[in-house]
């Protein structure tokens, strides 16, 4: 065998595993609730996931490989957030991680992907605290509104009602307690005349919301600001109306956290106390431009459901940004994705979003408007639907 036979059989010979490497999946786990109240809006944020994945797969994957999804149920816990995280990286070997959804769940998770230096994108939670200053690292991104962004904007609409007495009630946990902080705050430096005659802290799953109503009720707000969400808000509205709670506020009330998505309205049926403020993500019947009315069309058959829901939306933007990233950098590391989604503005089908590179924090809007019955639907919807631009309400 001559000199040159020998390197080209071990040029051969090396380069198998780097073949080899390139043909194996790009592997994301994607810790979420997928049962109890929590699955309402985490069920179709895998969806959402699933069918970005589905599509990017069948155009040739990124860089030239397959995307695998790992899905796991986090229960809505953040302890169980973290095991299935440490499993999903550990055991799995996971190259990145996309999801959870409580602002339990996000910081918590953060933690171990500082730990591991593993890229972590968090599509839902909303807590300040994801991204603090102290708590901020080089591998968490949140690609969802915070609580500061939401509850300002909140804020901003209430300032118009012709009401001073607001009540509040919020579930006690990092969400609850910032986004609420964050709407008094606001709503005090804009209307000085309010007073805040009233504020009610249920524990995050509360099953009786009845000593909470009763004592709201008590204080005769004129108006209520909510962060309760899911199954959570689902339980709180079947025990207050029969409580004559809504009457009592002449549904004077702004409800955040999702409270007006085709999941929550669909959900509640008649339950559902129509003609309150309320936000969602998104909205099938949105139709705002070309790009969103082409992916409500592909969801709804990806998903078979006419009527498809709002919190898809926030899995498929979270997978298409690292997806965007993973090519814009031209690698599967971690500190390369890392780099590249600093500043990366991407083409979502709400819109341009952008990843802030001081916080990574990306520009994300939400839909809010009054909740009214219209005949084109069984549920209720938001009518008019305007999305509120978050960028004037960032630090």
């Amino acid at each position: 065998m001559t000199m040159r036979m020998v390197t080209m059989l071990l040029a051969g010979l090396l380069a198998l595993p780097l073949a080899a490497e390139a043909q194996k999946p790009i592997k994301v786990g994607f810790p979420m609730i997928l049962s109890g109240p929590g699955a309402l809006f985490g069920a179709p944020a895998l969806k959402g996931a699933e069918m970005y994945v589905e599509e990017l797969n069948a155009k040739g994957g990124v860089l030239g490989r397959k995307i695998e999804l790992v899905p796991r149920d986090t229960k809505g816990s953040a302890d169980e957030a973290v095991r299935v995280s440490r499993e999903l990286i550990l055991k799995e070997n996971v190259d990145f991680l996309v999801g959870t959804l409580t602002s339990a769940e996000g910081p918590a998770v953060s933690v171990v992907a500082k730990e591991n230096k593993v890229v972590f994108i968090a599509p839902i939670p909303k807590t300040d605290q994801l991204t603090a200053k102290d708590k901020l690292h080089p591998y968490v991104f949140r690609t969802a509104a915070n609580t500061t962004m939401e509850g300002r904007s909140a804020a901003e609409i209430v300032a118009k009602w012709p009401v001073t007495r607001i009540g509040t009630i919020s579930p006690d946990y990092a969400y609850g307690q910032d986004v609420t902080r964050s709407f008094v705050e606001h709503l005090k430096k804009i209307k000085p005349s309010v007073q805040i005659v009233d504020q009610q802290w249920p524990k995050l799953g509360e099953a009786d919301y009845t000593p909470f109503i009763n004592a709201q009720m008590a204080k005769k707000p004129e108006a209520v600001f909510s962060s309760l969400w899911g199954g959570h808000f689902v339980t709180f509205v079947k025990q207050a109306k029969p409580l004559g709670y809504f009457d009592a506020i002449k549904y004077n009330m702004m409800a955040v956290a999702e409270a007006g998505s085709p999941e929550s309205t669909k959900a509640m049926g008649a339950d559902y106390p129509v003609g309150i403020w309320a936000n969602t993500y998104d909205a099938f019947y949105w139709a705002e431009t070309p790009a969103h009315r082409d992916y409500t069309a592909r969801l709804a058959k990806f998903t078979k459901d006419e009527y498809p829901s709002s919190w898809a939306i926030q899995g498929y933007t979270g997978m298409q940004f690292l997806a965007e990233a993973i090519k814009k950098a031209g690698s599967t590391e971690s500190d390369k994705v890392s780099r590249a989604l600093l500043g990366l503005t991407i083409d979502t089908p709400a819109g341009k979003q952008t990843i802030r590179e001081k916080d990574h924090q990306a520009d994300r809007g939400q839909l809010y408007g009054k909740t009214v019955k219209d005949p084109k639907y069984p549920f209720p919807i938001l009518k008019p639907v305007e999305y509120v631009d978050p960028t004037k309400f960032m630090d």
